[in-house]
């Protein structure tokens, strides 16, 4: 089994990817035990092993096979959000909590001991479910190109825009497009529809929440010296660019104030990148994207090397899903997007979104060692 991850086809550059993989996690792992998290560390650690035997299963198996199951688990996945929704509505805060004014987490037994959270597990049961139904479809219709892939989509993200969660819910739709072009859609139909969510998108004022209002206004006053706004909606945007612009080139290391004291919130989670800057620098920074820069190439070269409609739809499905989401984080961390709940991939602290992210990383992997062509219904 761990002779498949190197072995084959792209050896080489599956052995990368799993060294910049690697690596990520251990920047992960550093900044939380910096951050005087001892239990997050020793979960994470915990979840590390989980998420590692679970990409070499998914390795294992055919990645053909998992397309073949990719309704079920979207159906599943749809399951587990709507459960959310339920606990919402019903006060189930005992299996859904409230965290942050969100619910988000289906709670397993005690709280602190497996929480986890539907919404990334079904980011990756849309990309397989919109792959499988990509792959032998006339895209060029706009019905078959852009109609039907909106309407698989829409269960999930309205399960998950309700939750309230707009971070993931807008992740859903640069994949989604990224993929239906990937297919075949027409550019113009794609255009079309480009316009009329950008007409109909100031009607999105009436239905986020006021919290996420204040958001979206906080990237117009972040040089702002209205103290009520520093110590509460801005708070941590400001504190988040005091962090990582005091690591300068070099970086602080352990005796950054940052890291003494738990002055930025969310700095193991949301805000890790600032943590980085903080006690790495510049240096630091640029050696994380790097990282990325090196992972999200080689599931573009997979997506590019691979003549199976169906994986070379996944790569590029999760290309996209990673660098959207660390696009995301990191803007918000600098203040040059609203804040919102999305994680920097394979570093910040939670457990399934590392599960998820090793899951994809697995699903990259195996994709690469296999180059079967379809035909049909025949294989060459």
């Amino acid at each position: 089994m761990f002779k498949q991850i190197w072995h084959g086809k792209l050896g080489g550059l599956r052995l990368v990817m799993l060294l910049a993989v690697f690596a990520l996690v251990a920047v992960g792992l550093l900044c939380i035990s910096a951050s005087g998290r001892s239990f997050e560390f020793n979960k994470q650690l915990t979840w590390l092993g989980i998420s590692l035997a679970v990409m070499l299963l998914v390795n294992h198996v055919h990645y053909k096979k998992i397309g073949q199951l990719s309704m079920l688990l979207f159906l599943f996945t749809n399951l587990l959000l709507l459960i959310v929704l339920v606990g919402k509505h019903f006060g189930l805060t005992s299996i859904v909590p409230e965290i942050g004014g969100s619910y988000r987490w289906i709670t397993l037994g005690d709280s602190s001991l497996l929480r986890i959270q539907p919404s990334e597990l079904a980011k990756l049961s849309f990309i397989l479910t919109l792959a499988w139904y990509l792959r032998n479809k006339n895209c060029e219709t706009f019905t078959q190109g852009i109609i039907k892939p909106f309407l698989l989509s829409a269960p999930p993200m309205l399960l998950i825009l309700l939750e309230p969660n707009l971070g993931t819910f807008l992740l859903f739709i640069p994949i989604l497009f990224m993929m239906i072009f990937l297919a075949g859609a027409r550019p113009r139909h794609i255009l079309a529809v480009v316009i009329i969510v950008l007409i109909c998108s100031p009607m999105s004022l009436l239905v986020i929440q006021d919290y996420q209002k204040t958001r979206i206004i906080g990237l117009f006053k972040q040089n702002t010296s209205d103290a009520d706004w520093l110590s509460g909606s801005g708070y941590q945007l400001h504190k988040s660019k005091m962090c990582i612009g005091s690591g300068g080139v070099l970086g602080q290391h352990d005796e950054g104030i940052f890291v003494k004291y738990p002055l930025l919130p969310e700095r193991h989670n949301d805000f890790i990148f600032a943590m980085i800057g903080h006690q790495w620098g510049f240096i630091g920074c640029a050696l994380v994207l790097f990282l990325y820069l090196l992972l999200l190439l080689g599931a573009v070269e997979i997506s590019a090397s691979q003549p199976d409609p169906f994986g070379k739809l996944v790569a590029m499905g999760i290309a996209t899903l990673m660098l959207c989401q660390m696009f995301v984080n990191i803007s918000m961390t600098i203040g040059l997007a609203p804040v919102t709940g999305t994680n920097l991939p394979f570093i910040s602290y939670g457990g399934s979104s590392l599960v998820s992210n090793f899951i994809s990383l697995g699903l990259l992997i195996n994709i690469a060692r296999h180059h079967d062509r379809t035909i049909g219904r025949y294989t060459l």
